[in-house]
């Protein structure tokens, strides 16, 4: 998957997720906005959750996956928050090689960034 801007990679990633959890049985409800934290709410079995989406194509040089969690903007690009400050449910996030790790929020402590290393390989998905 390659991404020539930002904003590709921000609207790539929201198919992939809007497919993923479509052909996993959910219900996908997308905001009217941008103004809340998240970028979609599943309903599976009667049950709703809050997903943020993120994406990466960018690489430690340990050659594993690194995500950033916080958001930036504003004229000066200062952080105005960070993924553990938000109320939603699970952050799911799409690699350039179409890995898919959907990870609860509770289970996140960085504020950064967050390296998809072995620890967090429960969390992620065959894209079926």
């Amino acid at each position: 998957m390659y991404f020539s801007t930002n904003k590709e990679k921000g609207r790539t990633s929201l198919g992939i997720a809007i497919a993923y959890f479509s052909m996993n049985g959910c219900t996908v409800s997308i905001p009217l906005n941008d103004t809340q934290d998240y970028d979609l709410i599943v309903e599976k079995d009667g049950k709703l959750e809050t997903i943020q989406v993120k994406s990466t194509d960018c690489k430690t040089k340990y050659g594993v996956y690194q995500v950033a969690l916080k958001s930036c903007g504003g004229t000066k690009g200062q952080t105005y928050k960070t993924v553990i400050d938000t109320k939603v449910d699970k952050l799911f996030i799409a690699t350039k090689e179409l890995e898919i790790y959907i990870i609860p929020i509770c289970e996140i402590k960085n504020k950064s960034t967050l390296n998809l290393c072995n620890k967090y390989d429960i969390y992620k998905k065959k894209f079926k």
